[in-house]
């Protein structure tokens, strides 16, 4: 009986001093070695789970009445900030010419999004190596302490769908199958991104570096973004323009991008991707007029392949797009060069695509009449059920074609 009464009191002065914090601690650890006797310290050690360095210290305060100062701070591995103390005035300096405070600031901008991995590509240029640099993570919250933080876009999925949407997706499907099995075949996925309007304005994302816009978006200046996404090759080739992309703006492009890669000499079959928009569609007579031409010229057999109302995101330059509303996403747009630059540095699989500003202005509303339009119906092949959305033209067919009929 009166052994389990000694255990338990042992219990319990376990459980009180296990309590003390610091130098209470210690000096009460002390006190048990010293009653001991020879042995104390080891015991202890032992049956508070304790270093024998931290009785020894204890037994120095018990003595000399000086308290000796918890070093805390001094336990574990240091901040990076300590070993690199330069780090967060190195990071200030590659985003503060980010940062438009003035909506007439100027400065040596960055025409890019300001990421983890270009802010550490950035400091090995500044003499930082790999073996001293933290990971990125690490780099990340540096920018979140430094009151840098991330901020982000999201799209809606389709609401809406057709009845031809499954045949269209169908004969979609086999359309890509055999130009990716075909040397000889270009699959060019076309598409327009929202004007971008050019201003000290809002765009209503976020960033790491601190911007400030104006209160009110007033102002009729933009740019349209109009891109090309070869997905034979992988490139991409973004133009950007200074009035509507019309029919002809399209067309346009897409016979500069032929004769610049050559296809003339390597490929017979065009394949294009587009979402029918009101300027691309099967039905928009100016454009089916220059398609043909295009035909023509080259020699080449192209097949319109379109996608279902309500699935555009299924084309696939909707992805280049996100990645440019990314890179540009919470900074000012405040200059058409400002667009352009960043247009220049965004990368598409660690690629930078091939921009330019086009500085014609084309006329909206060209058409063709309704016995013009006749004539380019002869020409074409529109798929059964699903005319709209697949269209062929084949060369051998529009040799009859009239190129002089005026629109």
């Amino acid at each position: 009986m009166l052994k389990q009464t000694l255990g338990n009191f042992k219990d319990i002065l376990k459980d009180v001093i296990n309590k003390l914090k610091g130098s209470d601690k210690r000096v009460a650890l002390a006190k048990i070695a010293e009653e001991i006797g020879i042995g104390g310290q080891s015991a202890v050690a032992k049956g508070f789970q304790v270093g024998r360095d931290t009785i020894r210290k204890g037994m120095h305060e018990l003595h000399t009445g000086i308290v000796i100062e918890d070093a805390f701070g001094m336990r574990g591995r240091k901040k990076v900030t300590e070993h690199l103390p330069n780090i967060q005035k190195d990071i200030r300096e590659i985003l503060e010419p980010g940062s438009q405070t003035d909506p007439t600031f100027k400065s040596l901008r960055q025409y890019t999004r300001m990421s983890v991995a270009f802010i550490i590509k950035e400091l090995k240029k500044r003499g930082y190596t790999d073996d001293e640099l933290p990971c990125d993570q690490t780099i990340a919250n540096i920018l979140n302490d430094m009151d840098y933080k991330l901020r982000k876009v999201l799209k809606a999925k389709p609401l809406k769908k057709i009845p031809e949407t499954d045949e269209i997706f169908e004969a979609l499907e086999k359309i890509h199958e055999e130009a990716a099995n075909s040397n000889q075949v270009a699959r060019l996925s076309i598409d327009c991104k929202d004007r971008i309007k050019i201003g000290t304005f809002s765009r209503g994302g976020k960033s790491r570096v601190k911007t400030k816009a104006s209160d009110h978006d007033f102002g009729d200046k933009y740019l349209t973004p109009f891109g090309i996404l070869d997905v034979t090759s992988d490139g991409v080739d973004l133009s950007l323009a200074q009035g509507p992309v019309t029919a002809d703006f399209m067309v346009d492009r897409i016979r500069k991008y032929w004769i610049i890669h050559e296809y003339s000499k390597t490929k017979k079959v065009l394949v294009l991707n587009a979402d029918n928009g009101p300027e691309n569609n099967s039905r928009r007579t100016q454009f089916m007029k220059r398609i043909i031409e295009f035909c023509i010229e080259f020699d080449v057999t192209v097949i319109l392949a379109y996608y279902p109302p309500y699935h555009s995101k299924y084309n696939k330059i909707e992805r280049v797009w996100g990645i440019l509303e990314q890179h540009i996403n919470g900074d000012l747009m405040d200059s058409e060069q400002t667009v352009l630059e960043f247009c220049k540095t965004m990368t598409w699989n660690g690629e930078n695509p091939a921009v330019e500003l086009i500085q014609e202005v084309y006329k909206n509303g060209v058409k063709l009449s309704k016995r013009e339009m006749d004539v380019v119906e002869s020409v074409i092949m529109r798929k059964d059920g699903i005319g709209k959305w697949i269209v062929v033209i084949k060369p051998t067919m529009c040799r009859n074609f009239d190129l002089s009929q005026k629109t």
